[in-house]
């Protein structure tokens, strides 16, 4: 197990996609950053202890339906806020 002291700001890296950044603390408790691949499955020890959650798991991903539905909206919002613009 590796020991490190850091100020905040401070961060490790793990491996290429995962990086823990030290944001700071008050007390007895300490503030962590943790930037991962969504994949990553990442629970704290007192989540893990809980007895009536076992496993966590990814989300599913939305339908390929229902993201070309939202990109429909988003594209019509755009279109009607520049032609309120001219």
């Amino acid at each position: 197990m590796l020991k490190l002291t850091l100020k905040p700001g401070d961060y490790i890296d793990i491996g290429k996609n995962i990086r823990v950044v030290f944001s700071g603390g008050s007390a007895n408790n300490i503030h962590l950053l943790v930037d991962a691949p969504r994949e990553m499955n990442i629970a704290r020890s007192s989540a893990e202890r809980k007895s009536n959650r076992t496993h966590y798991y990814k989300e599913q991903g939305i339908s390929e339906q229902a993201q070309k539905e939202i990109a429909a909206i988003l594209m019509r919002e755009r279109r009607s806020r520049s032609e309120e613009a001219r």
